[in-house]
C-alpha cells in the first residue's frame, strides 16, 4: 500500500473516531440523561410511586437516539413490594431531539418486566376516585409502548408469562392500537386485540369504531364491535355486538349493553348469548357483577350466589381456571316464576332464586 495511502487512511479513521467522540458527548449534553431521569422520577412521585434505577441513565445514538435504562424497580410509596421490575429499558427519541433542545419520547421500550397484580392492586386501591367528568380533551400520548418477555404474577403464582405488549400512540380522532399475547400458568396461548377512536364530544367522552378480539388458544374466540359515551360519573353508555365461537360448543350471538344510571336505577349492564347450549339474558350492576364473580375464586372456597340483577341465564358449563360450574340455571328479579299456589303473592323483583346450580373447585 503506498504510504500516502497508509496516511490517509489514518488521518480518515482518527477523524471519524474524534467525530464519534464528539458526536457522544453532544448526545449526551443535548439529551441530558440525569435531567430525564429526575422528570421521571418526578412524575413517578407525582402518582404516589417510586422509579429507580440500578445505574444512571446512558444515552445511545444507533440507530437512533435514544436513554437506556437498566435495573428498572418501579414500587407504591413506602410500599415493600415493587409493582413492577424489569431488566432493562430504551426510551426511544425522535432524532428532531438534537437539534431542537427538546424532549420527545416516541417510544417506550421494557425488556422482561415482572407485575405483581397484588402490588398493583394495593397501590390502585390507594388513589383518590375517578373523575366525575370527562376531560376537556383527549391527553395526547406520543409515546408507544412495546414490551416483550413480561410476565404477570400475584405474589409468586404465576398468571401470564411470555408476554408481548405493543400500545400505539393515542391523540383525539386517530385510532389507538393494543395488542397483547400471552400464555397463561397452563402455558395456553392467549391474545388480545384492541382498537378504537376516542374524541370529546358535546362535553362527552366518546369512543368510536371499537373492535375488540380476544382469544384463548384455539378453542375459544369473541369478536366485538361497537361504541361507548361517557357524560360523566355514572352517565355511561355502551353497545357492543359480535360473536362467541367455541371449538367444542358451537357459535354464539353476543351482546353487551351499557345504560346510564337514571333517577331511579344503577348503571346497568345487559348481557346476552344465544347459542347451542348457553342462554343468557342479565341485567346486573357493573360493580355487583365485579364482586360477584370474584366469590367463585374465594380463597376458602367457590361461594355460588344469584348476582343481584334481572334476567335468566341456561349456562351448560363454566370453566375459569381452578372453578368449574356445571348445569347452571339462573333465574333472577322479574324472571322468577310465580308460586304455584294461586293464593300465594307474587314474586317480588327484589327476589332471586337459583335453580340446579352445580359448583365445585378443582384441585391445584
Amino acid at each position: 500500500m503506498p504510504r500516502w495511502l497508509r496516511i490517509t487512511l489514518l488521518i480518515a479513521s482518527s477523524a471519524t473516531l474524534v467525530l464519534v467522540a464528539v458526536a457522544l458527548v453532544a448526545v449526551h449534553f443535548l439529551l441530558q440523561p440525569e435531567r430525564i431521569t429526575a422528570v421521571l422520577q418526578s412524575q413517578a412521585r407525582e402518582a404516589g410511586l417510586e422509579l429507580n434505577l440500578a445505574s444512571p441513565a446512558t444515552p445511545a445514538l444507533f440507530p437512533r437516539p435514544a436513554l437506556e435504562l437498566q435495573g428498572i424497580t418501579l414500587s407504591a410509596q413506602g410500599a415493600n413490594m415493587p409493582i413492577l421490575l424489569a431488566a432493562r429499558g430504551t426510551l426511544a427519541l425522535p432524532w428532531r431531539t438534537l437539534f431542537r433542545g427538546e424532549t420527545i419520547i416516541s417510544q417506550m421500550q421494557i425488556d422482561s418486566p415482572r407485575v405483581d397484580l397484588d402490588a398493583l392492586q394495593s397501590w390502585a386501591s390507594g388513589l383518590p376516585s375517578g373523575p366525575s367528568a370527562p376531560p376537556a380533551e383527549i391527553p395526547r400520548i406520543d409515546a408507544g409502548v412495546h414490551i416483550t418477555r413480561g410476565s404477570l404474577v400475584r405474589g409468586n403464582q404465576l398468571l401470564l408469562g411470555d408476554m408481548e405488549l405493543d400500545a400505539g400512540k393515542l391523540a383525539p380522532h386517530q385510532p389507538f392500537l393494543l395488542n397483547i399475547v400471552a400464555k397463561d400458568a397452563q402455558g395456553t396461548p392467549t391474545q388480545l386485540r384492541l382498537s378504537l377512536t376516542p374524541s370529546i364530544n358535546r362535553g362527552a367522552l366518546q369512543l368510536d369504531n371499537i373492535a375488540l378480539h380476544f382469544a384463548h388458544s384455539s378453542a375459544l374466540t369473541l369478536q366485538l364491535k361497537g361504541s361507548a359515551r361517557w357524560r360523566g360519573a355514572a352517565d355511561a353508555s355502551a353497545h357492543l355486538d359480535g360473536k362467541l365461537d367455541h371449538a367444542n360448543s358451537g357459535e354464539y350471538a353476543t351482546s353487551i349493553e351499557l345504560t346510564p344510571a337514571n333517577e331511579n336505577n344503577p348503571l346497568m349492564l345487559r348481557l346476552k348469548l344465544d347459542g347451542p347450549d348457553n342462554h343468557a339474558d342479565l341485567q346486573v350492576p357493573p360493580l355487583a357483577l365485579a364482586d360477584w364473580w370474584s366469590q367463585l375464586d374465594h380463597d376458602e372456597g367457590p361461594r355460588l350466589a344469584v348476582p343481584p340483577g334481572n334476567g335468566h341465564a341456561e349456562i351448560a358449563k363454566i370453566d375459569t381456571g381452578d372453578v368449574s360450574v356445571e348445569g347452571l340455571t339462573i333465574q333472577a328479579g322479574t324472571d322468577v316464576p310465580a308460586p304455584a299456589a294461586s293464593s300465594a303473592p307474587p314474586a317480588q323483583p327484589s327476589t332471586s332464586k337459583p335453580a340446579k346450580p352445580a359448583a365445585k373447585r378443582k384441585s391445584p
